[in-house]
Order: C-alpha cells, then sequence, then structure tokens
C-alpha cells in the first residue's frame, strides 16, 4: 500500500523558512516522479514543484521559483521541499504527490500543470503571518 506522509508545516512570520518532508513508503520511490501541492482557502489546488525520479528534472510554477527547492533521496524515500522568503500568499495546505512514469524531463511539469498524481499524502499546513 502507498503510503507518503508529510511533515515540517507549521507557522512562520513573512520572510522566514520552513522545509517540509515527505515520506513514501510501500512503492519503490525512485521509480515515480513526485512533487509539491498547495491548496488555500477558496483557491484551485496548484501543483508548485515536480521533481523527476532520479532527480535530473525540476519544475516550479512561477510565483515559487527563486524561493522554493525540490529535492528528493531516493535511498531514504523521502522528498523534500525548501520555502525560503515565505509571504503569506504561500499559506495553504501542503501536500506531496507520486506518480508512476517511465518518463523524465516532460513528466515534471505534467505533474505539476494536470495534477494528475497516482497517490498523495494527507497533507500539512503552512501558516505565513506576522
Amino acid at each position: 500500500q502507498v503510503q507518503l506522509v508529510e511533515s515540517g508545516g507549521g507557522l512562520v512570520q513573512p520572510g522566514g523558512s520552513l522545509t517540509l518532508s515527505c515520506a513514501a513508503s510501500g512503492f519503490p520511490s525512485a521509480g515515480y516522479t513526485v512533487g509539491w501541492f498547495r491548496q488555500a482557502p477558496g483557491k484551485d489546488e496548484e501543483g508548485i514543484s515536480c521533481i523527476s525520479r532520479h532527480g535530473s528534472f525540476t519544475y516550479y510554477v512561477d510565483s515559487v521559483k527563486g524561493r522554493f527547492t525540490i529535492a528528493r533521496a531516493n535511498a531514504k524515500n523521502t522528498i523534500y521541499l525548501q520555502m525560503n522568503n515565505l509571504k503569506p500568499d504561500d499559506t495553504a495546505v501542503y501536500w506531496c504527490a507520486a506518480k508512476q512514469t517511465s518518463a523524465d524531463e516532460m513528466s515534471v511539469q505534467h505533474l505539476c500543470v494536470t495534477r494528475a498524481y497516482d497517490d498523495r499524502g494527507q497533507g500539512t499546513q503552512v501558516t505565513v503571518s506576522s
């Protein structure tokens, strides 16, 4: 059974940083494109960053480019999202999700834009407020 469990959310002041982690189990994570998604109250779900199976390719939505960094450690079955210079607009529930794939470069943008993942975690709340 595939399981994705997020951690690291919380309350942070504007300009602050947080690192989210996603622990994957039940599947060989190296065979999956994975990504981070978020949804703020009253807004649509958004794919913010995705990474290919072996970490060679990444995708970021424009609103987080230069501030967020996605990484994965397949040996640990863990995916990370380093978030710097956080803004109130980043307040949302964040979750990780995965899609089995044999492609790499095209798969990262496709996953984030279409949000067509196979499995997802429950999510963790990130609140940016002074």
